[in-house]
C-alpha cells in the first residue's frame, strides 16, 4: 500500500509499505481523508519525530475487523482518533485523558496519511466513532481537529458577556470562532496578518479584525475593550512573541489560554506581581479526549462548523507534497486535507 512518510518539510514521499495485518480485536481501515495538522509542520516537532508516517485525523471506511470486534463491522464508515485513554488512571479519572500514559502510547499503525491503517483495540474501543449517513468523509476528517478546539472551552471558564481575543486565524483559530458564537460569547476579537483569513475570521462572525502587521494588538484591544482589555486570549501560535502580546492583552480577572507549545529550548518570562494583583489565570490545552471527540461530532453533525466552511484545498495522496506545503505557507488558506475516492 502507498503511505506518506515525512522526513523534512520539503521532503514527504509516497512509500510502498506493507498493508497492517490486524489482531483479533483490532480493525484495518481504508482512508477515504484525511487533515493536516498544524503540528505537522512545526519544524522543531518534526525534527523531533522524523521519519514518520503522516496523519492523525483520518476518516475512512472499515475494511476487515478482528474474530472478536463486534461494535464495527465491514462497510462502516469511521472517524479513528489516533489515541485513546485507559479510564482507569488517575488522570482519566480527572478526565484529563491526555496526560494518560496508555493515551501516549496508543498510535494508528502506521499512520492516517496511508491508503490503510491499523486502528488498535484500545482506539477501537474508547474512540472510534460512526459517522451520520449526513456527513461525509472530508467531514469526519474535522472531527479530531474540532474537538481539540472543543477542549479549549472545555479549559476556560467563557460566559456570554466576555470578550475573547483570539490570536492567528488558521484554521483553529477560526474554530475558534465558530465555537465562540455557537456558544454565545459576548464580543470577538481575532487578529492575523494574512488578509484572507482576516476576512475569513470577519465572515465567520468576530466583532472586530486587527492586521497585526499594521496595527498594535495591545492598543487595538485597549481601544475596543474601553480599557478593561480581553477576558479570554486565546493564544493560537506557538512564539514567544505571540504568547508575550497575548499576555498583554488579557484584563483582569481573566485568562489566557495557550493553544500550541514553543519548543522544549524557548522560555517565556512572566510578570508573578502583574499576575497576582490581577488575578490571571494561564491554562494550557494539549490534544483531546473521547468527550471531546463526541460533542466535536456533534456540533459538525448539527452544523456549528463543518468541511464547506473550512475546508479550502483537497490533494490526493500523491500530491502530499504540494498539500504540506499549503499548510506551511499558511496564507491563503485553512484546512487543507488529502482525499481518496
Amino acid at each position: 500500500m502507498k503511505a506518506a512518510k515525512l522526513y523534512t518539510l520539503n521532503n514527504v514521499q509516497i512509500e510502498e509499505l506493507p498493508t497492517p495485518t490486524i489482531s483479533a480485536d483490532e480493525a484495518l481501515i481504508n482512508m477515504k481523508a484525511c487533515g493536516i495538522c498544524g503540528s505537522d509542520t512545526m519544524p522543531w516537532y518534526v525534527k523531533k519525530k522524523a521519519p514518520f508516517v503522516l496523519g492523525h485525523e483520518p476518516a475512512g471506511v472499515v475494511a476487515e475487523v478482528g474474530k472478536n470486534v463486534t461494535a464495527f463491522a465491514p462497510g462502516d464508515r469511521v472517524f479513528v482518533h489516533h489515541h485513546a485513554p485507559c479510564f482507569q488512571c488517575k488522570f482519566c479519572k480527572r478526565n484529563q485523558y491526555t496526560l494518560c500514559p496508555v493515551w501516549k502510547a496508543a498510535h494508528l499503525d502506521p499512520g492516517g496519511m496511508a491508503e490503510y491503517f491499523r486502528a488498535p483495540a484500545i482506539n477501537l474501543q474508547r474512540d472510534t466513532l460512526k459517522l451520520p449517513e449526513s456527513l461525509s468523509f472530508v467531514d469526519g476528517a474535522l472531527i479530531e481537529p474540532t474537538a481539540c478546539a472543543v477542549k479549549s472551552f472545555r479549559t476556560i471558564t467563557a460566559r456570554t458577556t466576555d470578550t475573547m481575543l483570539i490570536i492567528g486565524l488558521g484554521v483553529m483559530g477560526q474554530m475558534h470562532i465558530l465555537l465562540a458564537r455557537h456558544y454565545g460569547i459576548g464580543k470577538i476579537i481575532a487578529a492575523d496578518r494574512v488578509p484572507y483569513r482576516l476576512e475569513k475570521a470577519k465572515g465567520f462572525g468576530a466583532d472586530m479584525i486587527v492586521d497585526v502587521s499594521k496595527e498594535n494588538l495591545r492598543e487595538a484591544t485597549e481601544e475596543f475593550t474601553k480599557g478593561e482589555m480581553a477576558d479570554i486570549v486565546v493564544i493560537g501560535p506557538g512564539s514567544i512573541s505571540a504568547m508575550e502580546t497575548g499576555l498583554q492583552c488579557v484584563g483582569k480577572g481573566g485568562a489566557a489560554l495557550f493553544f500550541t507549545p514553543s519548543s522544549d529550548k524557548e522560555t517565556l518570562k512572566i510578570n508573578p506581581f502583574d499576575l497576582y494583583f490581577n488575578e490571571i489565570d494561564l491554562k494550557f490545552t494539549y490534544s483531546c479526549g473521547p468527550d471531546d471527540t463526541r460533542e466535536s461530532l456533534r456540533l459538525i453533525e448539527k452544523g456549528a462548523l463543518n468541511a464547506d466552511m473550512l475546508v479550502t484545498h483537497r490533494y490526493n495522496l500523491n500530491e502530499i507534497q504540494a498539500a504540506v506545503d499549503t499548510t506551511v505557507a499558511a496564507q491563503d488558506s485553512l484546512k487543507t486535507l488529502v482525499v481518496r475516492h
